[in-house]
């Protein structure tokens, strides 16, 4: 049996991140991954895709390039969980052991939780940023879209439950398709049906948003659950919760930019790892399996309570690394994420909100600037350096973010 002393299941941004940082930190650690994708993808450029400003192959890099020098990269995914043994079982039935393990798996997107979603995507208008195989048929459905009196003038854009990968991004599309419809004079009805009760769940950015949202004329309806798509007849099928009661509303459709509900991998959900939730259960500021003091998580599938971005685990990664060698020198663990996350918030073509926050849902801004003003800048950093700041730094390990929170306590 392989007896990596640190085990990296997940070879995403969260992964590559932690063993990068992980050996610029003490470089002697011996160090596995465990990724069985052979191409990288940086997802937050796939809204710029949806919107005609990237191509996907601008957003994607070969794993092995990628891999931090030193680092061994076992081409396979995890098909179990043994925490009481330390032991990792691969899908081509290999075992691994560990000293330390790092679950880093990422989300499942669960397309067919949505009834007739999966046959009607990528065709008759139905489209989703969140897959980098429709991400460009979204820029071909906006281009496609010829608006109208009736349901044909209906661009409708889906936000499901949370949690999801970056929760903003389901509204971006739309200021950026509105912006494209009103550049070619489209009688259009863009309408915004988001399961959440309100814009955005941080109240500071949530303000200037419903501005946007009032600027641009977009229908946001609320407590909004799709549960089908009749790609038939252009028809998309929602719950509606009022208060104690639900009913169904049927909306056609011209355009249809469906997120689709996200979970934890079934591998991890159904692990001895997992929470209730399905994600991994580790303390939200340590990074620390709360039951295996041995299993650390970052990304997207740990259950922490903040929301799930890239920025996030810039936020983590270093925290993680901190108290990951602490456990290894049988020191306290001292470091303590804040909950810091980052979402840049198109809100049409030239223009972005830098939304940052905490677990408190304060504002952390890495700028001298007033947040919640929308600012070209703020675009020019989402569509240039942040690109940059992932491959170059952050994949890289050269960027340490040390949100630290001092005095917490177990």
């Amino acid at each position: 049996m392989a007896h990596p002393q640190i085990l990296i299941v997940g070879g995403g941004a969260a992964g590559i991140t932690a063993a990068a940082q992980l050996k610029r930190a003490r470089q002697a650690l011996d160090i596995t991954i465990l990724e069985p994708s052979t191409e990288h993808y940086y997802q937050p450029g796939w809204t710029l895709v949806g919107g005609g400003v990237f191509s996907m192959d601008e957003t994607r890099r070969a794993e092995g390039d990628l891999i931090p020098s030193g680092v061994h990269w076992i081409r396979e995914g995890a098909a179990s969980f043994e925490p009481d043994q330390r032991r990792v079982t691969t899908t081509a039935g290999q075992q691994l052991s560990y000293d330390v393990l790092i679950v880093a798996t990422g989300l499942k997107l669960c397309w067919d939780r949505i009834k007739g979603l999966p046959q009607a995507l990528g065709q008759g208008g139905v489209c989703s940023n969140y897959s980098r195989d429709f991400a460009p048929y979204t820029w071909e459905a906006i281009q496609a879209f010829q608006g109208g009196s009736g349901g044909s003038g209906n661009a409708v854009f889906t936000c499901p439950p949370m949690p999801i990968k970056c929760p903003g991004a389901p509204q971006k599309i739309a200021y950026m398709a509105d912006d494209v419809f009103k550049k070619k004079r489209l009688q259009a009805r863009v309408i915004y049906a988001t399961a959440t009760p309100g814009i955005f769940g941080v109240p500071t950015y949530a303000a200037p948003l419903r501005e946007v949202v009032k600027r641009h004329g977009i229908d946001a309806r609320y407590n909004h659950v799709l549960t089908e798509v009749r790609p038939e007849t252009r028809e998309a099928v929602f719950k509606v919760t009022e208060g104690e009661s639900s009913r169904e509303e049927v909306i056609p459709y011209g355009l249809l930019h469906v997120t689709p509900p996200m979970a934890a991998p079934d591998v991890v959900a159904g692990s001895p790892l997992a929470a209730s939730s399905g994600f991994v259960e580790v303390d939200k500021f340590t990074l620390q399996h709360l039951r295996f003091p041995e299993v650390f998580s970052l990304g997207d599938v740990s259950g922490i309570p903040n929301s799930k971005t890239a920025a996030a685990v810039r936020g983590q990664a270093p925290v993680l690394v901190a108290n990951l060698l602490a456990h290894l020198d049988r020191r306290p663990l001292e470091a303590a994420y804040d909950g810091y996350s980052c979402c840049p918030l198109i809100t049409g073509y030239g223009k972005a909100i830098m939304a940052e926050f905490n677990y408190e849902q304060q504002p952390v801004p890495s700028f001298p600037l007033d947040p919640t003003k929308e600012r070209w800048i703020m675009w020019f950093v989402k569509r240039k350096i942040l690109p940059s700041l992932y491959w170059n730094r952050m994949l890289t390990g050269a960027q340490h973010e040390r949100r630290f929170m001092p005095g917490v306590k177990r």
